[in-house]
């Protein structure tokens, strides 16, 4: 498959063994679980994914949910889901009595994958620019789509104790030699703190709980030794900028178990 290729597939695909018994809560047999959300909460990025939501058993939801032996467990995170997705889509279709609801929502409409194929392909004023461009839209547009999609969660759950989990930094800033230059990398972890910190405000001001997961993927980013994060990806290539295996055991299981 040609570069070329693998990046079309990025656009339209779109935007990650660990002991959780301290974090397991102690009803979990009697809780009902719903996971909504993007490619980072449907696994994108690690083996096994399948159907047309690319959902794979090594996200953190799946691992959670096998760990923890809820009671019921709805998968319906979806990748290159978006926040209007949430309000038609997903959050209707989360069974009644849900009792805990995890989400990773916000970088498909501030445009993920637009943004990483302008900063593959272009230089690095321009992918800088670009970023910029999604931070605006982070400032002024996506608060409100975030404030509709976690409205339609509460008004479907309203007892449910909802979960929001940021994204990771992608890149290791520091290392030498990477796939993008050290001003590309530093720009778009800029532009995923610029998203966090919206996401952050508005899940507070929503009540609900949010954990950022940075700090679980510090010094894992791509380019790093020992990754969480898929670099440029061949095949599949929906996998490019997700996390891993590694990412999602060891990056958003315990960042999701530790703020159950």
């Amino acid at each position: 498959m040609s570069r070329a290729t693998v990046l079309a597939c990025l656009v339209t695909t779109s935007v990650l063994s660990l002991s959780v018994a301290a974090a397991t809560p102690a009803n979990a047999a009697s809780i009902d679980y719903v996971a909504l959300g993007d490619s980072y909460s449907s696994g994108v990025g690690a083996p096994g994914q399948s159907g047309t939501c690319l959902r794979s058993s090594y996200s953190y939801a799946a691992q959670w949910a096998a760990a923890n032996d809820p009671s019921s467990f709805q998968f319906l995170a979806c990748s290159g889901a978006v926040t209007d997705d949430i309000v038609s889509t997903q959050a209707p279709a989360i069974s009644s009595g849900a009792d805990l609801v995890s989400i990773t929502i916000g970088g498909n409409d501030a445009g993920f994958a637009s943004t990483m194929l302008t900063c593959l392909t272009s230089s690095d004023a321009t992918c800088v620019a670009k970023v910029n461009e999604g931070k605006a839209y982070i400032s002024t547009t996506l608060p409100g789509k975030l404030d509709a999609a976690y409205a339609a969660i509460t008004a479907k759950a309203p007892g449910a104790e909802v979960v929001v989990l940021g994204y990771p930094d992608i890149f290791a800033t520091s290392a030498v030699v990477c796939e993008m230059s050290s001003a590309k990398r530093t720009a778009l972890n800029s532009g995923a703190d610029a998203l966090d910190d919206v996401i952050k405000a508005r899940a507070q001001a929503a009540g609900f709980t949010y954990s950022d997961v940075r700090d679980e993927f510090s010094g894992h980013g791509v380019c790093s030794s020992g990754a969480y994060i898929n670099g440029l990806t061949i095949l599949p290539p929906q996998n490019s900028y997700h996390p891993n295996t590694s990412g999602y055991t060891y990056g958003y299981l315990p960042a999701l178990s530790g703020a159950v």
